[in-house]
């Protein structure tokens, strides 16, 4: 049942602040985890990095959630006491410093205990940058234009350049943004041949509107850059140029029967032409960086590491880049010289709203820090659960090990809220010696093989993909054939769960596998 948009805001108004806090912080990745960090403290002067002082303080991983939570409950209760008490004349500030700051240890060491220094250098996080449009406006001066209005249009144009490469808005749209924004009134006409320019540009492919225009395109510049091409080459490059421009739609169901046909071509002649089509690069975006023709690896930070000591596993949250928090020093000496003042004379009124402020911003630190500690907590408990639960696939690493699992089976281990389980699950990776992984990776359902037994659906799709890597690419396996031959092998199923699983794996029908 869905939930209304009423139902959620009357959920989220009786969430407190930490919870709704708490929250939003699970759901970021460790990548971004420093970032979020920053934000935090450029807008409240109370939260600073801790110095060496606080360098021995680690998280207690292994402290209940649930009683972190209740701390946290018992937190906002007295919250919630002082101001209602600020309000009275008789705001007990002393009581304030001793009870609320003095007992709380306002700083936390973001590094657990299970932390060892000696894994410092087993990940190694890469930022990425995403800097292709302007790889391609130093590319402009290039285009020849002749106007500061044409460099406008083609600056525009370049803007409106998705992540893979392609032109997904019509030359009305982006007539319709520069009147907007530059207040030009631009022909549609003028947007297409600017366009055909920058089309020419480095990467080949880049602007087009659609996969065969970025297909045509690239086939040109190869026939028209191919000096050092032999006549074998430049005549499969031809061949293929006709069969993108005129008979698209065929090429992509493989109808190599109609191709060889409509062309005249021998199966070598379409083999050829098929194998340069193959070469071109589908999203002429993807992997380029900006004043480079190399192609970009991506990076990813992972959440948790997982290692395995003699066949014991242990875990570690991987934070080693965010900063250590602590309460600022300065707004406690600045609250505790108000105090001091209080007890000669009668704080005024433009006093009393600073020590509010100060107060305010004390807590909304401690709220956060509060936050990031049950952040760690919670997912090193999710995690530690998803291990414990998935223990042969972290000791042997076959994808076949891995258990049925699902949301519902690590909130009955962790007695966390399902919803809480998922946000942990959600966007992070866990490194394991056998490579990086998402966590959503390792929940599954459940089926029965031919014995009764409870197997995973990723072990369906494992063994779903080893048969269609070992077919016959000329004679492609039905969904029907496949079907049969994972009954043969014990996995009781249906053809359509295979289509369905097939389609998840990004694995076209059968007959888009053929191949000559």
């Amino acid at each position: 049942m869905k939930t209304s948009l009423g139902q959620r805001q009357l959920l989220l108004q009786k969430l407190s602040p930490q919870q709704i806090q708490l929250m939003k912080l699970l759901q970021v990745p460790t990548a971004l985890l420093e970032q979020r960090i920053k934000e935090e403290m450029e807008v409240n002067p109370a939260l600073e990095e801790s110095n060496d002082e606080y360098a021995d303080e680690q998280v207690d991983f292994d402290a209940s959630t649930d009683a972190a939570s209740a701390e946290e409950a018992a937190t906002n209760s007295e919250v919630e006491s002082e101001e209602t008490q600020y309000s009275d004349d008789n705001f007990d500030l002393d009581e304030y410093l001793n009870g609320y700051m003095e007992d709380d240890p306002a700083s936390y060491k973001e590094r657990g205990e299970s932390y060892q220094a000696d894994e410092e250098d087993k990940s190694v996080p890469v930022a990425i940058e995403n800097s292709f449009h302007e790889y391609l406006e130093q590319q402009i001066s290039l285009l020849n234009l002749s106007t500061e209005r044409d460099h406008i249009i083609a600056t525009q144009i370049i803007g409106s350049i998705d992540e893979d490469g392609y032109l997904r808005r019509e030359p009305y749209a982006i007539a319709d943004d520069l009147l907007f924004s530059q207040n030009l009134m631009i022909e549609e006409k003028e947007i297409v041949d600017i366009l055909k320019k920058i089309q020419r540009l480095d990467p080949p492919g880049i602007g087009a509107r659609d996969l065969q225009e970025c297909l045509y395109i690239q086939l040109l510049i190869r026939i028209e850059q191919g000096e050092d091409l032999d006549d074998e080459e430049l005549i499969a490059l031809k061949v293929a140029c006709k069969i993108i421009n005129r008979q698209f739609e065929a090429f992509s169901k493989k109808h190599f029967e109609k191709l060889q046909r409509q062309f005249s071509l021998t199966e070598k002649q379409l083999k050829a032409a098929i194998h340069e089509i193959l070469k071109l690069n589908p999203k002429p975006a993807s992997g380029y960086i900006a004043g480079s023709m190399e192609r970009s690896s991506q990076y990813i930070v992972p959440d948790f590491i997982v290692l395995n000591r003699d066949g014991e596993l242990e875990l570690n949250l991987n934070v080693r880049n965010a900063p250590d928090l602590r309460i600022s020093d300065s707004f406690r000496d600045m609250l505790r010289s108000y105090n001091d003042q209080r007890r000669t004379s009668k704080l005024t009124r433009s006093q009393k709203e600073t020590v509010q402020f100060i107060r305010q911003k004390i807590e909304s630190a401690r709220w956060f820090i509060d936050a990031i500690r049950q952040r760690h907590e919670t997912m090193y408990k999710t995690m530690f659960a998803i291990m414990d639960y998935q223990t042969e696939y972290f000791l042997s690493g076959d994808d076949k090990k891995i258990r049925p699992m699902i949301l519902q089976d690590i909130a009955d281990r962790t007695h966390l809220d399902v919803s809480t389980v998922s946000r942990v699950a959600n966007s992070k990776y866990v490194q394991t010696e056998y490579g990086t992984r998402k966590l959503k990776e390792f929940f599954s359902e459940s089926l029965q093989n031919s014995e009764g037994e409870e197997v995973s659906t990723l072990e369906v799709k494992k063994i779903l993909t080893e048969i269609i890597s070992a077919e016959d690419k000329r004679k492609p396996l039905s969904d029907d054939k496949l079907t049969q031959l994972l009954q043969e092998k014990g996995y009781n199923i249906a053809r359509r769960t295979v289509a369905k699983y097939r389609e998840q794996l990004n694995v076209p029908k059968a007959s888009l596998r053929k191949e000559l």
